[in-house]
């Protein structure tokens, strides 16, 4: 069942991702997707004067700046955020814009994306002076920026943002939470003391793999603002298209992730049972001797310092997590053997997706699987795996004479 904080469930109102953006609605009912970089200019002989407001534009004048449906999702975003939400061509640049915006004397990572550990050091060159990286459990100081990705990536383990919320904030220095494994209404950040949350948004948001967005949000319209100079003269906005496919994606978003939230524990308890038995019965038909290790938040329990991943992640859990092989070859053969799996790279897709995750990141562990849990029934998805958990035991050989 889904972890409960409280007798209060955060619930992701469908009502506002689908009305949260009405200010801006015109007489279609979908929207159209301009493809216009550029828009007539008011004519001051007829058109009364007045101030661009990036935030609320009225009317538009360069894409680069504004454009209708990319304020449109970033209204619907904000809403369901508690802030205020700004998008970008992918979550890599959302990354590379968050290290331009904060500025940061020293960063304290310590695991998850390698993907934002590259943008790092991409960030790096363009200094003159070193950016020390340091460790999420060192000895904080001012004008650090500690950077919290929770849940994980690839285990889909929490990590207890008001500790690191107090510990950075006890010096002076700045919270920014990676929440891309776990969106509304799972984890709602600001509760908890982060400064600014980012998203990959080509995940759930996103929800259909047809789309690159990068998500930051924050808490002051002011912040907003300096953001989206940073993006405007970064030019790293998303195109048109990807902001209708966005605006789309987020309307179904209150029913995709639940739905992934409940997969996802169903699956993870259920490998749990058969991870680090070596020999005697299958478990529930999936052979000993094949999972060595399964992570999940909903596995953690209370660490010692009485974090509880329940009351953080209030609306469910996180619907991607990783498995570890006993055997380098089960890993390699796995995604291949299953019908309801997508052997791909990425996640958040109403699809499941399943990856050796050495192939796209070389520092994993060989035999490491990461596992995106989509729509599907759970029970078709259980018989998937137990039917390909048997065939990479029995080998090529034995899958031939069938």
């Amino acid at each position: 069942m889904a972890p409960k904080a409280d007798d209060k469930q955060p619930k992701l109102s469908g009502t506002q991702l689908i009305h949260a953006d009405d200010e801006f609605h015109g007489p279609e009912v979908a929207p159209s997707v301009s493809v216009s970089t550029t828009f007539r200019a008011a004519n001051p002989l007829t058109d009364p004067k007045e101030e661009f407001d990036t935030w609320n534009p009225t009317r538009h004048l360069y894409s680069r700046y504004t454009q209708t449906v990319s304020t449109r999702a970033e209204r619907v975003l904000s809403k369901i955020n508690d802030g205020y939400a700004i998008t970008y061509a992918s979550g890599l640049a959302a990354s590379y814009a968050a290290l331009v915006y904060l500025k940061p004397k020293r960063i304290a990572i310590t695991g998850g994306y390698h993907g934002c550990h590259a943008t790092i050091d991409v960030y790096k060159r363009s200094r003159n002076a070193e950016l020390p990286i340091i460790s999420l459990d060192d000895d904080f100081q001012p004008g650090d920026l500690c950077w919290l990705e929770t849940p994980l990536n690839p285990t889909g383990e929490a990590r207890d943002i008001k500790y690191y919320a107090d510990k950075i904030h006890a010096v002076g220095g700045r919270l920014l939470v990676d929440s891309t494994f776990a969106p509304p209404p799972i984890q709602y950040p600001f509760k908890w003391g982060a400064d600014i949350i980012m998203h990959s948004g080509t995940k759930y948001f996103g929800g259909h793999s047809d789309l690159l967005c990068g998500v930051l949000v924050v808490p002051k319209l002011e912040q907003w603002k300096e953001l989206w100079h940073i993006r405007t003269f970064l030019g790293n906005m998303m195109g048109s298209l990807e902001s209708w496919l966005l605006l789309r994606s987020l309307r179904t978003l209150h029913l995709r992730v639940p739905r992934q939230s409940e997969n996802a524990y169903g699956l993870a308890q259920w490998l749990a049972k058969a991870a680090g038995v070596c020999f005697g019965k299958a478990a529930d038909g999936i052979p000993a001797g094949v999972i060595e290790k399964v992570w999940h938040s909903s596995l953690q329990g209370v660490d010692a310092r009485g974090f509880d991943p329940r009351s953080q992640l209030e609306g469910g859990w996180n619907p991607t997590f990783a498995i570890l092989m006993t055997k380098e070859q089960y890993a390699a053969h796995l995604p291949h053997s299953l019908k309801f799996f997508i052997p791909a790279t990425s996640l958040g897709g109403v699809e499941s997706l399943i990856e050796q995750r050495v192939h796209s990141d070389p520092g994993a562990d060989p035999r490491l699987i990461r596992i995106s849990v989509g729509v599907e029934d759970l029970e078709d998805l259980k018989d998937d795996l137990r039917r390909a958990f048997q065939e990479i035991v029995r080998g090529p050989k034995a899958k031939a004479k069938l």
